[in-house]
């Protein structure tokens, strides 16, 4: 029952994340809370004072965009090496 809890709670998690990973919210929401610790400008007006909380919410709502290195890139045109 707690992977059914984790599963549910995940996908609600990190709207454009098609595998709905739970770990991945983790990393990035660890992150952004760094980058708010940092002194970086929260993208919500929030009453709380723990940069973790806010960076959840920031990324609950996809206000938070990430690249994800398992993905391929698109190598532009004009930079491709065909012959």
């Amino acid at each position: 029952m707690p992977e059914t809890i984790l599963k549910q709670t995940a996908q609600n998690v990190i709207p454009d994340d098609p595998e709905s990973s739970a770990y991945r919210f983790i990393i990035v929401a660890a992150k952004r809370a760094r980058q708010l610790q940092n002194g970086a400008r929260s993208f919500l007006p929030t009453t709380s004072k723990k940069p973790t909380v806010a960076a959840m919410e920031e990324v609950r709502r996809g206000l938070v965009q990430y690249d994800d290195p398992s993905l391929p890139r698109a190598v532009p045109e004009e930079e491709s090496t065909e012959a």
